[in-house]
Formats: C-alpha cells, sequence, structure tokens
C-alpha cells in the first residue's frame, strides 16, 4: 500500500514528502503537468491549512473538462476560503499503481479527506466504482472508518435518482450545487478531524443533502435545491484547454431549464422554473471570454429558446466575436441568428426532430410540425450551412413501424431542400424519473436493433451518414435511470473484474445476483413505489400522470 498521509490527507511532513513521491509514477506526473502547461485558468493552492476536496469526472479528460457543469463546481469550491479543490478523471493516462491521481497537485485519491464525482450520465457509474477500487478506498459506504475519504456525489443523473449508487457514496447533493456549495465546505472544514459520523450527521442537515444510511423510512424526500437568479452565480469556461470537445471557444451559459416539457426529457422536469441570464451579465461574460478565444459557445437546454437571442447575438458580433450554439429549436430558429451563426463560420447546425411523423411527435410532447422544420432547414441553407445534424429516439411511446418509415421520408424531404451534408443521430429511448414517461417500458434490445437497422438501411440509401448509440448500452443505462440499490452490488462486482465494464460482465454479474434487466426496464404501475421517492424534484406526481394519461388521449385522437 502507499502512504497515508496523517489527518485524513492534510500534506505529509517534509521528510516524508520525497519518498512519498519517489513511490509514484514518474511518467504519469510528467504526463499530468504536461496537461497542466497546455491550460490556462488552471487553480492551484498550497494545501497548508486547508481542507484538499478532489473533484473526480468519471471520464477522460477530454470529455470531463468539456462539461460545464463540472467546470463551474471546481470554480465555486476554490473559492471558498480553507478549500483546495484538485480535478480528478477516471482517465488510465492519469493512473499509476497507487491509483489515480488528481491533476494540480499529482497526488493518489487515497490522500484527500473529500472525493466528490460531478456525474451527468448514468453509464459513468461504472467508472465511480472502478476510480474507488483503484484508489485503495473501500467502495461500499458502510465499510468505510474514520481516515477513509467522504464520497459524494451530484450531477444530473444522481439528483434524478441517487439509488443505484446509494450503497457506494455517503451524501448526495441533489438539484443545482451553487447554493449547497458554501454550506458543505463550513461542513468540512470544522469537521476535518472529527469521527466521520459527526461529518454525515453534519452533512444530512443541509437542505439538498441525502445521506443514504441516515435516511429512514418514512422520512421526508430530500427537496432538491435551486438557483433563484441566475446572473448571481455567472457560469462559464473556468479553465480553457485545447484538448475539449469546445477547445476553441469559450462557454457561457445563457439559461438553465426548459419550459418545452417534452414528455421524456429530464433537464426539462429537473431544472424548473426556466430561467435566464440578463443580456447584460452575459455580454459581461462575453468581454472576459474573447480576451482567451475568439468564439463565444452560448449553453442552453434551447439556446434559441432564449427571449433576447436576436439582442444578444448582434451585440456578441458587435464585440468582435463569433458565435457557436447547441443544439436549436425549430420553432424559435430565427433569420438573425442564422445570418450571425454563418458570419461566425458555423459549420454545423443541430435540430432534434427526435420522432419521424408528427403523430409521435405530439404523444412525446414535442408537437413540431414537418412544415416548421422544413422552414428551419430553409433558413440553413439559404445562410449556406454547410453541415445539418438531425437527432432521433427510437423505442418512444407509441412508435409503430409506420414512424419509422416516416423518419425516412421526412429525411429525404430534408435532403432535398439541404445541398450540404446531412447526418442523423439514432438514439434509442430511455425513460427517465421524474419525467411523465417514468412509468414507461423500454422495448426489448431486438426490437430496437431491427428498427435502428431499418432506418439506418433506408438513409445510407440516400447518402446519409448514420451514426447509431448500441441498444444493448442503452438498456442498461434504463436499468439505472430507474434503478434500485440492489444495483450497487453489480457496479462493486463489475469493478473489481480485469475487463470492466463490458455488455459479458454485466450480464454474468446480473445474473450472478438474481436480478433480471427485464425487470428494471418493464412499465411501472402509477402507483407503484419508485425509488426515487427518496427525492423531491418540485414536480408533482398527479401532474406527471396527468401529462402520461394526455400523451395517448391525443395518440386515440389522431388515430
Amino acid at each position: 500500500g502507499h502512504l497515508r498521509v496523517p489527518g485524513r490527507g492534510l500534506l505529509p511532513p517534509a521528510p516524508l514528502f520525497y519518498v512519498y513521491f519517489a513511490i509514484m509514477d514518474w511518467k504519469i506526473i510528467a504526463r499530468a503537468r504536461a496537461i497542466l502547461e497546455k491550460e490556462q485558468g488552471c487553480i492551484t493552492k498550497d494545501w497548508g491549512g486547508k481542507v484538499p476536496i478532489a473533484l473526480v469526472y468519471p471520464n477522460a479528460y477530454y470529455v470531463g473538462m468539456s462539461n460545464l457543469g463540472f467546470q463551474t463546481v471546481y470554480r465555486l469550491f476554490n473559492r471558498e476560503p480553507g478549500i483546495v479543490c484538485e480535478r480528478a478523471f477516471a482517465d488510465e493516462t492519469l493512473r499509476d499503481k497507487e491509483g489515480f491521481i488528481s491533476l494540480e497537485s499529482q497526488r493518489p485519491l487515497s490522500d484527500f479527506p473529500v472525493i466528490a464525482f460531478s456525474i451527468p450520465y448514468e453509464l459513468d457509474y461504472f467508472n465511480l466504482a472502478l476510480v474507488l477500487r483503484h484508489s485503495n478506498i473501500p467502495l461500499y459506504a458502510e465499510e468505510r472508518v474514520d481516515g477513509d475519504p467522504i464520497i459524494i456525489a451530484g450531477g444530473p443523473a444522481v439528483s434524478a435518482n441517487p439509488e443505484p449508487l446509494a450503497l457506494l457514496v455517503d451524501a448526495f447533493v441533489i438539484g443545482e450545487g451553487e447554493e449547497i456549495i458554501p454550506r458543505l465546505a463550513e461542513v468540512f472544514r470544522e469537521t476535518i478531524t472529527s469521527p466521520r459520523a459527526d461529518a454525515l450527521e453534519r452533512l444530512r442537515r443541509i437542505p439538498g443533502v441525502y445521506v443514504p444510511a441516515l435516511h429512514r423510512p418514512g422520512d421526508k424526500p430530500v427537496p432538491r435545491q435551486w438557483v433563484r437568479h441566475l446572473d448571481d452565480y455567472p457560469t462559464h469556461s473556468v479553465v480553457l484547454t485545447w484538448d475539449t470537445e469546445f477547445g476553441d471557444m469559450y462557454l457561457i451559459e445563457i439559461g438553465r431549464g426548459c419550459g418545452r416539457g417534452c414528455r421524456f426529457c429530464l433537464a426539462g422536469h429537473i431544472y424548473r422554473p426556466p430561467r435566464e441570464r440578463s443580456v447584460e451579465a452575459l455580454l459581461e461574460q462575453a468581454r472576459e471570454g474573447l480576451q482567451w478565444r475568439d468564439t463565444i459557445g452560448l449553453v442552453s437546454a434551447a439556446v434559441s429558446d432564449y427571449s433576447r437571442m436576436d439582442e444578444l447575438a448582434e451585440e456578441l458580433m458587435t464585440l468582435g466575436g463569433c458565435i457557436s450554439v447547441s443544439s436549436l429549436r425549430v420553432e424559435t430558429v430565427s433569420e438573425k441568428l442564422l445570418k450571425a451563426l454563418a458570419q461566425s463560420g458555423t459549420r454545423t447546425i443541430t435540430l432534434a426532430p427526435e420522432a419521424g411523423s408528427e403523430r409521435l411527435r405530439r404523444i412525446i410532447g414535442k408537437p413540431i410540425t414537418d412544415r416548421e422544420l422544413f422552414r428551419a432547414v430553409e433558413l440553413a441553407a439559404r445562410y449556406r450551412i454547410p453541415r445539418l445534424k438531425l437527432y432521433f429516439m427510437l423505442g418512444l411511446p407509441g412508435e409503430r413501424d409506420e414512424d419509422v418509415e416516416a423518419a425516412i421520408t421526412l429525411v429525404g424531404e430534408i435532403r432535398r431542400r439541404f445541398p450540404g451534408e446531412v447526418s442523423v443521430n439514432l438514439s434509442p429511448f430511455v425513460p427517465k424519473a421524474h419525467t411523465p414517461f417514468q412509468w414507461v417500458a423500454m422495448p426489448p434490445v431486438e426490437v430496437i436493433k431491427e428498427r435502428v437497422k431499418r432506418l439506418k438501411r433506408g438513409l445510407m440509401r440516400q447518402g446519409v451518414e448514420v451514426q447509431a448509440e448500441s441498444p444493448a448500452w442503452a438498456a442498461i443505462q434504463g436499468v439505472l435511470s430507474r434503478g434500485d440499490r440492489k444495483l450497487g452490488r453489480i457496479l462493486v462486482e463489475i469493478a473489481h473484474r480485469d475487463e470492466g465494464a463490458t455488455l459479458h460482465n454485466w450480464r454474468d454479474a446480473m445474473e450472478k445476483a438474481g436480478l433480471d434487466e427485464a425487470e428494471y426496464i418493464r412499465e411501472r404501475g402509477l402507483d407503484e413505489k419508485l425509488p426515487w421517492s427518496v427525492v423531491d424534484m418540485s414536480v408533482r406526481m398527479q401532474y406527471l400522470r396527468q401529462r402520461l394519461e394526455e400523451a395517448f388521449a391525443k395518440d386515440s385522437l389522431s388515430g
């Protein structure tokens, strides 16, 4: 084992320091330092007298550093007095024989008294277990003792349903982190030398913190926390590096949440009410960003829904910046916005019809018409945008064979209107907690595979490039998104296997545990007790039931 640092992760005494680094792999340290050299905005602090927190993104550096939420939590923790927060990743290139290391000081994660995981996606749960295993930290929360790190986790996936990780994680942050982080920091500062049980009890008292070991049947659900005034918390790129998906731009969040209420969408339900930042606040952030990058990347659930989008785009262009956007909402794509994007050299516009027929789009709560879609496509063509990317989902509730054919026909119509390159991204539908579709079944993997094959064949005949996500992995995501505590044992079992998360290991571990994937992806009864009822995301069950019933009432009306 490696040297345990006294005081639950505080800096080792000076004579030990050299021994401590000598047992680490210098190649890994050199790799971490090479990454830091390419960054602008990295925050480094001396550990003396501070509580060190390792903030872990359970995926590769490239993926984690493309995530604005992760960067924001890093900045907010480091803003707190008496706290030093360093980044780490489930990245094999940043792991030596002692386990994964932090980027800033290249210390093993087990030297940190607190390890915080930022988790946007369910499939990264496997990596959380792997990081703990390779860092020689007991995987089960109940097996950790005084001197072991406290493991916390937050992000959209675990806020919606923390239960699959409840056996592994000591405390979950439910909802938006901005107003919880100062309170977490206070508890960590005051309990750094206290017994573990005292720290967990203090954490439990913070509104929005769920401590599974201390939550009793009959306790009230833990209420999610959310920011009332976004302008109080600017959210933008903190560390800039070219080694990310958005390396050439400075990202700014322009709004949070979405008022559209698509029945399948997690973000549209757990980030309510939709909120916007003021143009003035955004321009102030953009002025700062343009000192470092030429392009401002606007981030939001639906960028074109921002109420002052045309004005913002115009002002950003006046500042001499280029703009880039994530996905656009078909109904609100404006000529001014497309003109600004074209002038910025945007090469790809992304639209998400989700379903091939208007009937199915009404069922899923995204009632855009073909005519509206064609209008947006024709605008993109008029401004000579070279590429168009379309997102479709397969296996949606109420989907029929003719909807698959309708998608092929629809893309054909779009090809006729758009002279550039058209590509299609296919995702299997995954039901999410706290949405109207939280009760519906996922179709069997074989059914989805067949539909993917048919759609791919029809689209490739038209010369359309198609990327499809794996139906088998989507089913696993579906198990985790609506899963219960029993799945923690599966995650631990897989973490101890050499090849890690493979389809074979998943099926084998499930079988050995006597668990059935079909039991998790089945339809749920409307009165069934749901694992995620331990958290309150401010969305009433009655409202979700009503929205579910409306979906299929519309289906019967439209034949």
